[in-house]
Order: C-alpha cells, then structure tokens, then sequence
C-alpha cells in the first residue's frame, strides 16, 4: 500500500471512529457493534503503526494509551481553578441569594444554573487549532499535574473540535457506578481488597502512569465550564449549549432558575433522584447564570462570590448489628459481613454491610447486638460508620475474629503486611473449588455461557466435577443424571465446553484462577512469556522485571507453580485441548527493515512499553531475545536498565541503543 492509499483509508477509518463516538456519547445511539467498532481501531492502529509518520495526537487510536509517564509534568493554570464554598441548608441558601442581591445593582434581575456535583476529580483542558493541547488537575488550583496522555483514553472527550481559537473547558471526570462495580467485582474475584468509591478511583486511576491501563479503566468525564480567549458569549446556560455543540459530553441535568426557591425545588428533586444517575454526585453546584454580573461579583481570596456549592448530607441510619457471618471466596480470601435489621437507605432496603477485615472490626469495635450507624450516602456498598456505645447492652462480648474455615475448618492464615485472612486449603474448600469452576467459565475466561452456578453446584455435589480440567471429562450420561437436565441441555454444555477449546492463552491463564492474576496481568504474563512452558520456569526476578508485575503478583505466580497439583491440573488442561501458547500465526509483518537483528529489551521507556517494542521488532523482521551474549546485535535500554546487563554489553561490544536510535531504524 502506498502512503497516499494509506493517508486516504486512515483519514476515513478517522471519520467513521470519531462519528460513531459523537453518536455513543452524544446521541445515545449504539449504530454498531463492540465487536465492529473494535475492529475499526484496530485496522487504524495496524496502519498507524506500518506507517508512523501518518499518526496524529487526535486520532481515535490515541485512546487505547500506551504511553508511560514515569512523572507528571506541572502545569500553570492560566486561570486559578477555585473551590466552591460549601453550604448544606435551605437557609444558607437564602443567605447566598441575600448577598447576591446586594452585590448587584439595586433591584437588577438575575437567574441562576443548577447542576450537579459530581464525585469526581476536577480536571482543565486547554484546546488550540482545535485539537486538545494540554489536560491538566486541579492540583493546589494555581498549578496542576499534565495528564494529557491519560486524558486522551477518555472515550466521550472529542480529541478535535470545530473551534480554532485557543480555549480552555472545564469538568469532572469520573468513574461510572457500573464500571467501578465490575473492577471491583475483578478485584475480588482475584484476592484483592475491594475499592472504597469511585471518586478516589477515578483519582488514583487519572494518575496512573501507563495510559493503557488507564484506557482499561473506561473513565468518563461531564464538562461544565468555557473559557475563551476572546470571550463572545454572555450566560454560563450558552456556554453549555457551546460546549455540546463542539462535541463535549454535558450532563443534561442543568437548569436554569428565575428565583432561590426554584433552585431549592431542584436541590430538593435531585435528593433522591440522583441515585439513578450513571455517576456518583454528592451534591448541587448553583451559579449565576450571566457573565457580566458573574464580573460585578467577583471573587474572595479563595472562592468566587457567584457560585456556591450545596452539599447533601450523607444518608445514614441507625440499626442493630444481628450477627457476623463469614464468607470464603475464590481465593480462599475470608470476607466478615454484618448482618443488620432491615434499613432503608438512599432507595434501597439494606441488610447487610461488608466489614472488610479483623483491623475493621477492631477499628469500630463492633459487638454481635450493638447499635450501629449505617451509611450510603450515594455509594454503592454501604458501610458501618461507628457504634452507638450509648446502646450497648450490657456484657455482650468483644467479637473474636474467626480462626478456622467457616467452610472446611481448616485454620486460617494470614500474610504479614496483609489485611485479609485466607483458608490456606484452597484445592479442597468446597467454596473455594466450585468459586475457581465458576471463575474459570466466566465470560473473561473460557466463556462457558452453558454452565452457571446452580449447575457447577449439582456437578459438585455429585463428585463429577471438582477442578476446571474435570469439565473437560464430562459426558452426556453425566449430565443427564442431574436433576432438571434433558438431552439438549446436556448437548449444549457439552457444546459450549468444546468451544471453550479455542480460548487464547491469556484468557486460560486468567481462568486457571492465580490468585492476584486478573484478565490484564494475565495478558502481560502471556505476551512477556509466549508459552506456559517458559511461565512455569519464570523465577521471581524474571517476574519483577515486567511492568505492572509486583511483588506479590510475581510471588503467588511462583507459588502456584511450585505446586504438584496445579502443575497437575496444567497438564491435564493441555490433555483436553486447551491453548498455553501465544498464537502468532496472525500478526503481520509490516517491514524486513530488522532483518537478521537482534534484541534485548530492558528498562522503562516513555513512547512505548516492553511488550509494544518486543512487537514493533517482531512486525519488521527483528528477533527479541530473553538475555545478553555474544551473539546479541542491540541491547535496547530504557530508564531504570539493570547496570549488570549494561557492564555485560559493554564488555562484549553489543550495541547499546535508547528508544530513539531504535524509532529511527524502523522509521527509515
């Protein structure tokens, strides 16, 4: 393909991604597929990388991320970004309306805007020749971190807009519930302690340093605010009309208010009403809707006089605490639950409230009959807050932590630096055997939809099953001794079990349930590695070197494959069919340009990650190699190399080149 035929099919690729956003974000409109979408930006990424030159900072493929900032940047905020004061009554708003009065010209008329106050992290984004230059925090709110490679994987931001003056938006960005559910739900499922909310995700998530791991996250982001370098517009009301117009992604809860007691309606609507809302909101932001008098008010040292913030109070309640019961996870991981006399809390009927660990319980105190305090308060797990010591019955006991296995006694353990406590006995504790059958069926997984969790019961109960490798074992007389199973039920779990066969490496690795070991993990350990051959042998050092691969990850992997019954289980998986190879058979080679070369890849690098560079050497002809020798043509060096595999290169005259040596041998 010529350069031209290439610039003309990204060019369209562009336009139909970007369109198909505006309608998602924008429109509500789902016009096609995941599956089609993904394979748009995927053609446009492989064309993209055959030919760099043609990529561009606003093009859709920016939104996977990739690129690792091992610190972020300072950004000045060319205009302060101030807090809100804070009010939390009817009266206080009076009181905000009363000042407003007087700061205006007597007897002048005024509205206001009402939004919502999203749970979020405040973020700046500063647009020129209309493409996003710079996306900054909040930070102190003179000077802020640049997280504009970050910012670019939010898929409802337009990376382009029609407006070629330079101007700046403002807005929240945000974890959604729903996204914030299932990485928790992951977290869990892998031996993790669950997140406590959204906002500090979406925080701890804004400033992770590899953009694709941020892209994985599926942030989203509500803009609110526009500030033009020669301003034309004279209402806060049309600058969130402008804003929608170029594209940006603006809640549609605003609205405008002639008087303090329709703004009161509105605080007192949304109450309840934002608990159905996709995003976590804490409470109402009001501003005066007009430009000029926002002017005529001005500011305090700290906030504007034009807009307050109204904060709802945390719903919570009081309840009694019945009992503390234990739950055993996948992983073996003991999970306390309280217990609690049904309460109603923002709009649903809770009954019971995770108490996370022994250090929790111990926190609060906690006894089997206290009075306790229960809040939502718009999260989405609620939590016991505190104890009324008042209540206490008299010579109820301190609570005991459980020390044995409420499933198969076995005793429990627990890791130093560790909050969780686990049942060791994770090969024969029934909910930890029939926990790792449902994880390995999972659609992340194997993708066994004919199986669910009653079924994975009967199959245990009856001893057929009692490790994934024993569903591969399976037969239609099996299943049909089951209670409520016929010949086509039979047939289709047998059928979906088959299919599971053509299952990638990474998502076997994933299914076989290493505790820590999540879907992205899995996809690293599986790139680094190609084979489970070359897994099982991985020592520790082998695993920290990876990016992302910690401590504790590279120590369970360990773990798991110094155990004869996993090594066990592995064999009689690879008996059944199943894939422990990377398949390479698909990936295209875009050039020969690295013919006959050879590679070591060590460090950390800012445009591309190990893994990315690995592929980039494969795709043009190029060898990557595991350790230095004679026999080696280039040790590839990032930051933070290993000086013991640079003195080695050295010694053996290996060229020794950096990230930009090598862009320019696969540019030329």
């Amino acid at each position: 393909m010529s350069k031209a035929e290439a610039t003309e099919k990204i060019d369209g690729l562009k336009s139909k991604i970007n369109y198909y956003n505006r309608q998602y974000y924008q429109n509500d409109k789902s016009e096609i597929s995941d599956f089609e979408f993904d394979q748009l930006l995927q053609s446009l990424i492989e064309l993209e990388t055959q030919f760099p030159d043609l990529k561009t900072d606003d093009s859709p493929s920016q939104r996977v991320g990739g690129t690792i900032t091992k610190s972020f940047d300072t950004v000045v905020h060319q205009h302060a970004m101030l807090s809100l004061a804070n009010t939390y009554s009817k009266e206080d708003l009076e009181d905000f309306d009363a000042r407003i009065k007087k700061g205006l010209p007597e007897g002048e008329p005024f509205e206001y805007i009402c939004e919502q106050k999203f749970d979020g992290v405040a973020i700046s984004l500063t647009f020129e020749d209309g493409q996003l230059k710079i996306a900054a925090t909040r930070g102190d709110g003179i000077q802020g971190d640049n997280i504009t490679a970050n910012a670019r994987t939010i898929r409802s931001l337009p990376l382009q807009v029609a407006h070629l003056e330079k101007f700046e938006v403002r807005g929240e960005v945000y974890l959604p519930k729903n996204q914030f559910e299932k990485i928790n739900a992951e977290r869990i499922d892998i031996g993790e302690e669950p997140y406590a909310n959204a906002r500090n995700t979406a925080s701890g998530s804004i400033k992770m340093q590899d953009s694709a791991e941020v892209s994985k996250r599926k942030l989203d982001c509500f803009l609110y605010s526009l500030i033009e370098e020669n301003p034309t517009l004279n209402t806060h009301e049309s600058a969130l009309e402008q804003l929608q117009s170029l594209g940006f992604n603006v809640s549609p809860t605003y609205k405008k208010c002639q008087s303090i007691q329709e703004v009161i309606e509105y605080v007192q609507y949304w109450e309840d009403k934002r608990f159905e809302l996709p995003v976590e909101t804490d409470g109402i932001v009001i501003k005066i809707n007009s430009m000029d008098q926002q002017k005529i008010l001005g500011f305090t040292a700290k906030n504007p006089r034009w807009a307050i913030s109204y904060k709802y109070k945390a719903e919570n309640a009081q309840t009694k605490l019945k009992d503390i019961t234990y739950q055993v996870g996948r992983t073996g991981a003991i999970t306390p639950v309280a217990e609690l006399e049904p309460v109603h809390l923002a709009g649903t009927t809770v009954k019971r409230a995770s108490l996370h660990n022994a250090n929790e319980i111990e926190r609060l105190d906690i006894r089997i009959g206290d009075a306790v305090y229960v809040e939502k308060g718009g999260e989405i797990i609620p939590k016991i807050t505190g104890v009324n010591f008042q209540e206490r019955p008299a010579g109820i006991a301190a609570t005991t932590y459980l020390t044995n296995c409420p499933e198969c006694n076995t005793p429990l353990v627990r890791k130093e630096g560790e909050a969780v406590h686990y049942c060791p006995n994770h090969n024969h504790c029934p909910p930890q055997i029939m926990g790792k059958i449902e994880h390995f069926i999972q659609r992340k997984a194997l993708n066994i939809d004919s199986l669910g969790e009653k079924t994975i019961q009967q199959l245990f109960e009856n001893g057929f099953v009692t490790t994934p490798a024993d569903l591969y074992t399976l037969t239609t007389d099996k299943i049909l001794s089951l209670e409520g199973f016929k010949e086509v039920s039979a047939s289709n779990i047998l059928g979906g079990i088959e299919k599971s066969k053509t299952s990638s490496f990474e998502a076997v690795l994933f299914g076989i349930g290493i505790r820590f070991v999540g879907k992205t993990v899995a996809e690293k350990l599986a790139a680094h590695f190609k084979n489970i051959a070359a897994l099982k042998q991985a020592k520790f050092d082998d695993l920290i070197e990876i990016p992302d691969i910690g401590d504790r990850i590279a120590e369970s992997v360990t773990q798991y494959f110094s155990e004869s019954e996993n090594l066990t289980e592995i064999e009689r998986l690879e008996t059944a069919g199943l894939c422990f190879e990377v398949d390479e058979s698909d990936n295209k080679q875009v050039s020969n340009l690295l013919d006959g070369k050879s590679f070591v890849v060590s460090g950390v690098f800012t445009t591309y990650s190990r893994d990315e560079l690995k592929e980039l050497i494969q795709s043009n002809g190029g060898k990557t190699l595991s350790s230095i020798s004679s026999k080696l043509d280039f040790l590839l060096a990032g930051d933070k190399m290993g000086p013991a595999k640079k003195t080695k290169a050295e010694k053996l005259n290996i060229n020794i080149i950096d990230e930009d040596d090598f862009k320019k041998m696969i540019e030329s």
